[in-house]
C-alpha cells in the first residue's frame, strides 16, 4: 500500500525516474533488474575483449601470410617463431614444423606416416585455436536468449504485485495504475537492453570465428601440400 502511494505521488509530481522505478519495485523485480544490469555489463566487457581479439587475430594472420609467402625459407621462419607464443596461422606452422623436425631427428628418420601426423597435428591446433576464439561466446548466446524471458518474468511479477496493490486500494485511477505497470515494464526493457547487443555481437563474432578458422584450414591445406612435396622428394 505504501509503495502504491509513493508511486502515485511520484506520478503526480510529473514523471518517474529510472532510479525511482527501481527503488519502488518489488524485491523480486529488483533482483531481476540487478541481474540483468550485471549481465549487460558482463556482455559489454566480453564484446570489447572479443573485438580486440578478433582484430588482433586478423592482423596476425595477415602479417604471417605476408612473411610466409615472401620467399623466406621454412627453417629460417621456424627459427624465428618457435621460441615465441604463437597464435592462429603461426601456431599451425610451428606445430607442423616441430613434428617435421622431430620425425627427421635421430639415426632412423620416421617419415613413413609423417604426412598423416602433420595433418593430425594441424587439425588439433586448429581446434585449439577455434576454442580460444570461441571462448565466452556462449555467455553472449545465453544472455541473448535468456535475458528477455528473465525480464518478462520480472514484468509479470511486478504486474501481479501492482494489481494486488490496486485491488487493496479499491481504485482504478490511471494515476494509481500507471506507476506500478511502469515499474514492471522496466524489467522487460532491461532484458531487451541486455539481449539485443548480446545477440548482435554473438552473430558477428561467430561469423568472424568461422572466417578465421576457414583461413587457417586453407593455410593448413596449402602448407600440407608443400610438406608432402618435400616428403616425396626425400623418399
Amino acid at each position: 500500500m505504501n509503495e502504491l502511494v509513493q508511486s502515485t505521488l511520484a506520478a503526480q509530481d510529473g514523471g518517474i525516474s529510472f532510479f525511482a522505478l527501481f527503488w519502488q519495485a518489488h524485491i523480486v523485480v529488483k533482483i531481476v533488474m540487478v541481474g540483468l544490469i550485471a549481465a549487460s555489463v558482463w556482455c559489454w566487457a566480453i564484446i570489447l575483449d572479443k573485438s580486440l581479439l578478433m582484430g588482433r587475430t586478423k592482423r596476425q594472420m595477415n602479417r604471417f601470410e605476408t612473411v610466409f609467402w615472401s620467399g623466406q625459407s621454412l627453417e629460417e621462419l621456424y627459427g624465428t617463431l618457435h621460441h615465441r607464443t604463437n597464435y592462429s596461422m603461426a601456431a599451425l606452422f610451428v606445430a607442423a614444423m616441430r613434428e617435421w623436425k622431430r620425425s627427421h631427428e635421430g639415426a632412423k628418420p620416421a617419415i613413413g606416416s609423417l604426412q598423416q601426423r602433420i595433418d593430425r597435428v594441424m587439425d588439433v591446433t586448429i581446434q585449439r585455436e577455434a576454442e580460444r576464439l570461441e571462448n565466452r561466446l556462449l555467455v553472449l548466446a545465453t544472455v541473448g536468449s535468456a535475458a528477455p524471458f528473465i525480464g518478462l518474468f520480472g514484468t509479470v511479477w511486478g504486474i501481479m504485485t501492482a494489481f494486488q496493490a490496486i485491488a487493496a486500494s479499491d481504485s482504478t485511477n490511471l494515476a494509481v495504475v500507471a506507476p506500478g505497470i511502469a515499474e514492471a515494464l522496466f524489467a522487460t526493457a532491461l532484458g531487451l537492453l541486455a539481449a539485443i547487443p548480446a545477440v548482435i555481437a554473438y552473430n558477428k563474432f561467430a561469423s568472424d570465428v568461422g572466417k578465421a578458422v576457414g583461413r587457417m584450414e586453407g593455410f593448413a591445406d596449402e602448407f600440407s601440400a608443400i610438406l608432402s612435396r618435400q616428403i616425396d622428394e626425400r623418399s
